[in-house]
């Protein structure tokens, strides 16, 4: 069994926060080491805990039809995108609603071990607190509107697509007019699509 297969089997049978949930712990996976694209975000929704699909919600329609511009297939190869989380499981809901924060700890056992296992071309990362763990000390704005670099490659942070982020989109019009098109450029050669 390859380091990767391990890697993966290790993470699909991961039970670190089996405690801390008040419902089974289901690690969500895609990719694979010679995936293009590693995506990072912050955790599954309800929805992608009970399918087992990465983004099989709202967020990942808005992402993959209007941000990407790409179909769910492509989307879904695993030679394509290897799409990892701050945590990897569902973490539940707040009593006021919105779902919990991932636990750190997810992140500080499985992120950087996935990360040395991938050769991918670009790193694309969703949300403030995914972009906080990795870039501390850059303010989430900056770190939005400017192309960054990660392990040697080109990084772009995305504010999360999620229907509740919609405001932070409207105070930002730059991001959908001017980042976005930047974005699907470098993708689509990437996955060599024809960029229209």
């Amino acid at each position: 069994m390859s380091d990767f297969e391990e890697i993966k089997k290790e993470l699909l049978q991961c039970r670190l926060c089996e405690n801390i949930f008040p419902h089974e712990p289901r690690p969500i996976f895609q990719g694979n080491p010679h995936a293009k694209i590693f995506q990072i975000s912050q955790a599954p929704s309800i929805h992608v805990h009970e399918s087992g699909l990465p983004f099989n919600d709202a967020s990942g329609k808005r992402l993959r039809q209007e941000w990407y511009q790409i179909s769910a297939a492509c989307f879904y190869d695993p030679n394509n995108f290897y799409i990892a989380s701050m945590g990897h499981c569902y973490p539940g809901k707040k009593e006021r609603g919105g779902d919990c924060l991932p636990p750190k700890h997810c992140a500080e056992h499985w992120l950087q071990k996935e990360m040395a296992m991938v050769d991918n071309e670009l790193y694309i990362i969703i949300g403030a607190l995914a972009a906080s763990y990795i870039f501390p000390k850059i303010p989430f704005h900056d770190l939005v509107f400017n192309t960054q670099t990660l392990h040697d490659r080109k990084a772009f942070i995305l504010p999360h697509p999620s229907p509740l982020n919609n405001r932070w989109l409207k105070q930002h019009p730059k991001f959908i007019s001017e980042r976005l098109p930047l974005l699907r450029k470098v993708l689509h050669e990437i996955l060599g699509i024809p960029f229209l």
